[in-house]
């Protein structure tokens, strides 16, 4: 009976232990966010319009190189080709209601970053980081999943070291790219050249 209340004691700490260990490993956007795949207002697949058609990803997410969002595409930019492309199909229904009505489709949002973190598309893309390294690979994507955490240790871990994610600019949008053989050396020369230092200190994402 003497030895009951260290054994009690060392039990309660490792029930603690445990639980932050399996909170931290489990409960991380790792494992709850990835893989996140909602059912879109529209059937759009990006492996038809990117994939199969070659749709660069500016014709309708615009702005994206100057402005810190992607935009949605608003339901003009769809009927640039719908009003001749399957302009009668039931599929598209929706499309031409929105049309007619002017009302906005609500398509639900995949890729967001906490509203406490602040986060610039313009300023990625501008040093050569492709969509493809947030995003995945659209252009193989029937229904758009989301394909990385998004979490701070992610992030840290590309500013720490963002060499294996920056492209030549021509390539930002490219799905599938393979980085060279001398990529390290051309990340050197692209730092070098446009004095990438990505931000590590909390006001970098936290304003």
């Amino acid at each position: 009976m003497n030895k009951l209340p260290g054994i009690v004691t060392m039990g309660a700490i490792l029930i603690v232990v445990s639980s932050v260990l399996g909170i931290w490993y489990w409960w991380s956007p790792l494992f709850t966010d990835v893989g996140y795949m909602p059912l879109q207002p529209l059937p759009y697949s990006h492996a038809l319009h990117v994939g199969k058609l070659g749709l660069d990803c500016r014709y309708c997410h615009t702005g994206v190189e100057t402005s810190a969002v992607a935009m949605v595409p608003p339901t003009q930019t769809c009927m640039n080709c719908h009003t001749l492309i399957k302009a009668d199909s039931p599929k598209l229904a929706l499309l031409r209601a929105s049309w007619n009505s002017k009302i906005p489709i609500h398509w639900l949002r995949i890729h967001k970053v906490p509203d406490y973190a602040y986060f610039d598309h313009s300023a990625h893309l501008r040093v050569g980081v492709g969509c493809e390294s947030c995003h995945g690979n659209i252009a193989a994507m029937e229904v758009v999943e989301l394909k990385e955490p998004l979490s701070m240790s992610w992030c840290l871990d590309c500013h720490r070291d963002p060499s294996l994610h920056l492209r030549p600019h021509d390539q930002i949008t490219t799905m599938g790219w393979v980085p060279p053989a001398n990529q390290r050396e051309f990340a050197e020369q692209q730092i070098k050249a446009l004095h990438i230092n990505p931000p590590q200190k909390c006001s970098g994402c936290h304003r």
